[in-house]
């Protein structure tokens, strides 16, 4: 039923793209379909508000109910596992901490293959290794079901706006069907080609950030010490040719910019510990692909050692504090 109402909507568009009145009454007719959401943390939760502020009513469910209380107020029906989601609605969005969790929400005893309906939508927006999205996506076609990985970029502050860019990967033909959903809450909606591809995009993607974001603490640390002021020195690089995300839009140093984990003591955002993690998968991919990424192996020990030391928790642009720390220590052991 799924697979026919996602093949009416797409020939709706094709033949009335010049007719509003049957374009929104093919949306109406959508959103009076129900969506299934798994995971409602940082990312989750705003992922789910934004489906039901275009008109979506949304079933969702997550492992710590808390987690579920506001998007209730709103007005979404909450169950208690995957499985009664998958039992109310045909299109469902997942997006969970790592491959373990994926695994467990799809294929565990209480997991949506349980009681998946056949020409269901499978939408995961975790960001995991390739192969287990290939491995959720057979697992979903012996049910009669379509899964496509979906990972994000932006952050919570792109998933409260909308504005999240999704790399898709799976069958090209129910590109369209998962497009309609995926606009609801992102800006950019990207085809990357078959299941896995999408991680692919979203693993590479990572490592240039953690890359980046260290390259721009130790800059903005070097030029401290060497005496400039911070603000002075952020504004410097965003005009010359050392520009980059972290530098511009994401600066790891307190003080500098408003609205970013960095103005509060790195808390929200992007964690460490995910930071690690996603680095840990393109050191796997790397290494199964036999790729050569020194930079990359670098930045996943640097991440790796600061959850180590406490930082597991708060934004991964702490990586600032952290050199800060080292520096510290070793001024200190100097002087002993």
């Amino acid at each position: 039923m799924a697979a026919v109402l996602r093949g009416s909507r797409f020939l709706v568009g094709r033949c009335s793209k010049h007719v509003d009145f049957a374009f929104v009454s093919a949306r109406s007719m959508a959103s009076k379909t129900p969506v299934g959401f798994v995971g409602l943390g940082n990312m989750g939760n705003p992922m789910a508000k934004n489906l039901l502020n275009h008109g979506y009513p949304v079933i969702a469910t997550d492992v710590f109910p808390e987690s579920c209380k506001e998007l209730q107020e709103l007005g979404a029906q909450i169950v208690d596992n995957p499985a009664e989601v998958a039992d109310k609605a045909d299109r469902i969005i997942t997006m969970l901490p790592s491959s373990p969790n994926v695994i467990d929400v799809y294929t565990g005893p209480n997991g949506i293959l349980k009681k998946v309906k056949k020409g269901s939508l499978l939408i995961d927006s975790s960001t995991i290794d390739p192969s287990v999205s290939k491995e959720m996506a057979a697992a979903a076609e012996k049910m009669g079901a379509v899964f496509m990985d979906a990972p994000v970029s932006g952050g919570v502050g792109a998933a409260s706006s909308g504005k999240l860019t999704f790399m898709v990967g799976g069958a090209e033909k129910e590109f369209t069907a998962a497009q309609e959903l995926l606009t609801c809450m992102g800006a950019n909606v990207v085809y990357c080609g078959q299941v896995g591809t999408g991680q692919a995009a979203k693993i590479c993607n990572n490592m240039l950030l953690a890359i980046g974001m260290i390259g721009t603490s130790e800059t903005m640390n070097l030029g401290i010490r060497l005496g400039l002021d911070p603000k002075l020195l952020a504004k410097i690089l965003n005009m010359s040719s050392g520009r980059c995300w972290s530098s511009d839009t994401y600066n790891p140093v307190p003080g500098v910019m408003e609205g970013v984990p960095s103005g509060n003591n790195y808390q929200g955002g992007f964690g460490t510990q995910l930071m690690a993690k996603d680095l840990g998968l393109a050191q796997n991919t790397a290494t199964n692909t036999k790729t050569p990424v020194p930079l990359g192996s670098l930045a996943h020990q640097m991440y790796r050692m600061m959850c180590a030391r406490g930082y597991a928790n708060k934004d991964f642009s702490s990586v600032f504090q952290f050199l800060r720390e080292e520096e510290e220590e070793e001024g200190q052991g100097q002087g002993q």
